[in-house]
């Protein structure tokens, strides 16, 4: 059985257990480089390095089915047809993530095809044919492939979902195939035709495994495979669910489910001999638990069951600390006879393989490890041995100092220095004052442009900030507002930081939208200088998903902020307006003023009428309107009183005066 393969990043590095006959466990590390364990005897029986093992990282492992030892007529058989069937059983497929497909040879070492055309995107799960000797793969293109192993070519590609398909499983007869994507689909295998679909997952389907069970029939057409089950488990599901493969009953639901801790990682079964016997399925889930669950198939059940046993492994603790510490279980599988479990746990870096004897009488079982005391699985690895050149004593030894420098040391220095690192007892090592005057390292020539290296510089201070995850460095260097420097220090960082640095502007851009403006300048250094690195790499879709949809998540508002700022813009100049009109300051003094005579005549009337006596009222009242009728009579004449009154600067006469004349 075949460990689920990591169609996620989310998921464990893949790994694949070989049939039981052959006792091995392919493994693929962080780094793409493919490891093959003998579960049996512990020890590393092969180790593949793909040559883009960097670029094309591994992503889904299957072992090729072994082919059977037909009866022949012939008394003896060739050896090379017995080398070809060991050759054909020891085949491991690789997938990876640019879409090409690795053919490895166990036995002879090396990579014997490559499969190339099928895909253009990153393959999700291959599948072998127990009959045809066929390949099947899947991919996130959203389509399906079917080689021919024999001439490496495509067979038949057909689109098996709308979004990318993450799963694949062939039945027993050889003539369906399950598909899984946003839904999961049976096609058969002839047509290349949809027979049924099942839905009952939100999230992309791990694994897919068909169970057949002692009631199906081989006597049943294809097309109606009675008493056939399989199981799916999804990526962020905690159930497995039980599906039936009937025509006469279309059921929307699952028969049954089994309830997990976490989504399940890997899963492998053991299926009963007769109908009074239950099944056996051993899952491991996310959280490293292995759940192991017994059950007879005898209708549905509409509460998920419960698994009968859990296996958990925990180190022994320290002498300081003894609160033992979880060791995650990566995958399990079970062993011929079906009583115990070979489970794979630790890491790719130091693997443990054990053979575990279960009983499932015990709910909960906790297995302590020493993994510092245990003996790990030991590395045969070659012993290259490196010779030493043979030197004229007349040649020349450089050291290590500035790149291009080429003095030579003395050659009392010279003949001290062994490439073979060993030293006369009576040659005399040269001191440190010997060897730094013999490198005669130019102080005015380092301090001058183009010198030594300075270790303070915005790039190193970058690179530093974003290995260690260290705020300080980072804040120093993005204060930088500098186009030109931001663009130079951006080039000059290495190729393995630049994703790291992508990803703490996203961060930063998150997290304080107010430094959009500083960040977009950095991220634009970036697409400029590093674009021919980025557009190499093939999962830089998923890795600049967030800033993505930031970006796109801000131009969509733009329109609508740009509008909102020119209402803005209108208010505030309005309001501006406003006020500037209300501090304009207006004089209240008035630059001419006009009066009439006949107001001056009155002002002059009631000044006399206070000096005068009572005695003389009769008298005022005469000259009053003597001074009326008077001033009636003169009325034409006004204008030309008022200027000679003016001119002469006399005041218009007294009213009682003109009564005494009288």
């Amino acid at each position: 059985m075949a460990a689920a393969g990591g169609v996620c990043e989310l998921l464990p590095p893949p790994c694949a257990f070989s049939p039981p006959l052959r006792g091995l466990l392919a493994l693929s590390g962080a780094d793409g480089t493919i490891q093959v364990w003998d579960t049996q005897g512990g020890g590393l029986k092969r180790e593949y390095v793909p040559s883009a093992h960097l670029s094309a990282t591994c992503t889904c492992l299957a072992w090729a089915p072994g082919r059977g030892h037909k009866e022949s007529h012939q008394k003896k058989k060739r050896k090379a047809e017995a080398a070809d069937q060991e050759e054909q059983y020891d085949l491991l497929t690789i997938g990876t993530a640019t879409g090409t497909i690795l053919l490895y040879s166990i036995v002879k070492g090396e990579l014997q095809s490559k499969l190339v055309g099928g895909h253009d995107s990153r393959v999700n799960c291959i599948r072998w044919h127990q009959g045809n000797g066929c390949l099947y793969s899947c991919s996130e293109d959203k389509h399906i492939v079917e080689w021919n192993t024999q001439t490496c070519k495509v067979k038949c590609k057909w689109k098996g979902d709308n979004s990318s398909v993450s799963s694949l499983c062939i039945g027993p007869d050889g003539k369906m195939l399950l598909s899984a994507g946003r839904t999961i689909k049976l096609w058969d295998l002839e047509t290349k035709e949809v027979f049924r679909q099942f839905t009952g997952h939100s999230a992309a389907v791990t694994s897919l495994m068909f169970m057949p069970t002692p009631s199906s029939s081989e006597s049943l057409p294809s097309h109606d495979p009675m008493g056939l089950y399989f199981l799916s488990g999804a990526l962020h599901d905690r159930l497995i669910s039980v599906w039936q493969v009937r025509s006469e009953k279309k059921e929307k639901s699952a028969v049954l489910s089994f309830s997990l801790t976490e989504s399940p990682v890997c899963m492998d079964l053991a299926p009963s001999d007769s109908k009074e016997k239950p099944l056996k399925l051993a899952v491991v889930c996310r959280d490293g638990q292995l759940h192991l669950f017994e059950h007879v198939l005898n209708g549905n059940h509409k509460k998920p069951l419960q698994p009968t046993c859990t296996v958990q492994i925990a180190t022994s603790g320290s002498d300081k600390d003894s609160t033992p510490k979880p060791v995650p279980i990566l995958a399990a599988n079970f062993c011929p006879d079906k009583q115990s479990v070979l489970l794979y746990y630790g890491s790719t870096m130091q693997p443990f393989i054990e053979r575990v004897e279960l009983k499932t009488d015990e709910p909960h079982i906790c297995l302590i490890r020493d993994l510092q005391k245990t003996v790990t699985l030991r590395k045969d690895m070659p012993v290259t041995k490196v010779k030493t050149p043979v030197v004229n004593s007349d040649s020349k030894v450089l050291v290590p100092g500035i790149a291009g420098h080429s003095s030579a040391l003395p050659a009392a220095a010279a003949l001290s220095i062994k490439l073979d690192g060993k030293r006369k007892p009576r040659d005399k090592e040269a001191s440190i004052e010997d060897r730094l005057d013999a490198m005669d390292i130019d102080s005015s020539a380092a301090q001058s442009k183009g010198g030594l290296p300075q270790t303070d510089s915005l790039a190193v201070l970058l690179v530093q900030g974003l290995e260690s995850n260290d705020a300080n460095f980072l804040n120093k260097v993005f204060l930088s507002r500098n186009e030109s420097m931001i663009r130079k220090t951006v080039a000059r960082i290495p190729v393995y930081a630049v994703i790291p640095l992508v990803n703490e502007i996203t961060k930063r851009l998150h997290g304080n939208p107010t430094n959009a403006l500083l960040m977009v300048k950095w991220l634009k250094a970036v697409f400029v200088s590093h674009a021919s690195y980025l557009s190499t790499l093939p999962d830089l879709v998923p890795q600049l998903g967030t800033l993505y949809q930031l970006v796109e998540s801000r131009v969509k508002t733009l329109h609508k902020l740009s509008r909102l700022n020119g209402k803005l813009y209108l208010l505030v100049t309005q309001v501006a307006a406003y006020e500037k009109a209300q501090r304009t300051h207006v004089s209240q003094e008035a630059k001419l003023v006009y009066e009439e005579e006949s107001s001056e005549e009155e002002s002059s009337e009631e000044l006399m009428a206070d000096h005068e006596s009572d005695d003389n009222w009769e008298e005022e009242e005469e000259t009053g309107s003597g001074a009326e009728a008077r001033s009636s009579e003169d009325e034409s004449e006004e204008d030309a009183d008022m200027s000679v009154d003016k001119v002469n600067g006399d005041s218009d006469g007294d009213p009682g005066n003109e009564s005494e004349e009288e």
